[in-house]
């Protein structure tokens, strides 16, 4: 009995033990278990103690792939660094990967069928309680918008990617998304070049938004070094070989149009600037999951050819603040509102002052994207099927072992991925909601060109002043100057005698 007794106590002490082991598994180990329904395998090989965000240590790159019948492994040569702002700050970290070969040049590689390329991240998503934010949004944003010109990647507009296991040295790390980059090759942007007398033509450009500051906005800037790749909040990501006041003057000249021109220049211009497809698209994305640290922080603007046209074209980056949480995974429980981008250039003139009829333009964009790929069943379509994936394959489990005892709360997850499914898909919904009604009113307000002004905006000022209607200080504050005053009752009179204000 003694016997029997002890035997079932060391049945019980392993059985507990098989979670954490289950987590705690080397990536040989992970490999001889992984069937139809496992996700791709990866295994980092480097020098730990040499890894930096400044520059690059060599290392070695495995993939594991299970294609439903057998395992397919194939392994490169790499370089590899730290990658991200707030990630920096995590324990578990997100990796930008170059793959090289024997000589350590760039080698390009089509991996995991994403596409061919040397550049890739693999992003631990460390603040998203779902570790799916970034994809779901890409993959969504990636069906319905697309460059303004023709590139050999289907005019696709942002990163793809595969949701991956990572170990670093076979040690266990958790749910990665490895993605191809934002670059030149994705973008189509034509290369610099060397002329005959060794002056360079710039030709591409490839700007990121690098962080906040008074920059961001895209109205104004301070005087700041054009030698190098950081230019007030924004990095030169093409072309980074020269930096010099050739590759920057693009872009002071594009915020300089939005800051320094007059009303009536701007509305006759600024469609040499942007693109208003491409703007209204952004937008959209910007109110559909209220990302939280955007526009110009995450962003870039391209132009594929300066010495043809100069209209930029946005594309996001990062898209993991979002869906109800803010960029410490914090919960946001606040909808969007469609004056929240009236600070930044060109959304303050375009929509303040409803330039050819720009609001109309965004709602009959809405209208056709709320109802099809926005639409909270296809939202939810995108996530729960990640999640099927990620709880079929054991994934979650792992990553909730791995990350429960983090010390940095961000990291840590809960334990039923339902719960943040549930949590996001609620807040989705009400978003969608808050949104369609908003829009009602938004495309029926009286701004449609500062250049009418009727007798109703005239009471809606003295509403305003007696303190009879304070709801809607957008509407009633004419020269924007964030006042109501009587200024804006004679402002309102000039635009109605066209004193071309």
């Amino acid at each position: 009995m003694k016997a029997q007794h002890a035997i079932r106590n060391i049945f019980i002490i392993v059985f507990c033990l098989i979670p954490l082991r289950h987590w705690a598994l080397s990536f040989d180990e992970m490999l001889s278990t992984m069937d139809a329904t496992s996700l791709p395998q990866v295994n980092v090989m480097l020098n730990l103690d040499s890894l930096s965000s400044n520059q690059f240590t060599s290392g070695m790159i495995v993939i594991a792939e299970h294609n439903g019948e057998e395992i397919i492994t194939t392994q490169y040569n790499c370089q590899v660094r730290h990658r991200g702002k707030t990630a920096l700050q995590l324990p578990k970290m997100s990796l930008s990967i170059k793959l090289v070969d024997d000589e350590g040049e760039n080698l390009d590689v089509n991996l995991l069928g994403l596409r061919t390329d040397n550049s890739w991240n693999l992003d631990a998503m460390g603040i998203d309680k779902m570790r799916m934010r970034n994809r779901v949004c890409f993959d969504i944003w990636n069906e319905y918008s697309h460059t303004m010109w023709d590139t050999k990647y289907g005019n696709r507009n942002g990163i793809v990617g595969k949701i991956v296991e990572l170990f670093i040295n076979g040690q266990y790390y958790g749910i990665y998304h490895l993605s191809d980059k934002v670059n030149r090759q994705l973008l189509n942007l034509r290369k610099a070049k060397t002329n005959d007398d060794g002056t360079v033509t710039i030709k591409g450009l490839l700007y990121k938004g690098a962080h906040n500051g008074i920059s961001n906005n895209l109205l104004d800037y301070i005087e700041d070094s054009t030698d190098t790749t950081l230019w007030n909040t924004f990095e030169l990501q093409y072309p980074d070989d020269y930096t010099c006041l050739a590759s920057w003057q693009p872009l002071i000249d594009l915020i300089d149009f939005n800051g320094k021109t007059e009303l009536p220049y701007f509305r006759e211009h600024y469609n040499e600037w942007y693109y208003t497809d491409n703007l209204i698209d952004y937008f959209i994305l910007l109110i559909a999951f209220n990302i939280d640290d955007m526009p110009y922080n995450n962003t870039f603007l391209s132009i594929p050819d300066i010495n043809f046209d100069h209209r930029y074209m946005i594309t996001p980056w990062d898209l993991d603040a979002c869906l109800g949480r803010g960029c410490d995974g914090s919960p946001r429980h606040i909808f969007s509102y469609l004056s929240q981008l009236t600070s930044k250039a060109p959304y303050n003139r375009l929509i303040t002052y409803n330039i050819d009829g720009f609001k109309q333009l965004v709602k009959q964009r809405w209208d056709e994207l709320s109802n099809t790929v926005l639409s909270p069943d296809n939202v939810e379509s995108h996530i729960t099927e990640i999640a099927q994936c990620y709880i079929e394959s054991g994934a979650w489990q792992r990553e909730y072992e791995r990350w429960k005892d983090a010390s940095d709360s961000r990291v840590i997850i809960g334990e039923n991925l339902n719960d943040e499914v549930n949590y996001v898909m609620q807040w989705y919904r009400g978003n969608h909601s808050s949104l369609n009604e908003q829009f009602v009113r938004w495309s029926s307000d009286y701004v449609e060109d500062p250049n009418i002004i009727t007798s109703a905006v005239i009471t809606s000022i003295y509403n305003y002043l007696l303190g009879i209607d304070t709801s809607e200080v957008d509407k009633v504050d004419i020269n924007k100057d964030g006042i109501v005053t009587a200024a804006d009752i004679t402002a309102a009179y000039d635009i109605m005698l066209n004193n071309n204000f």
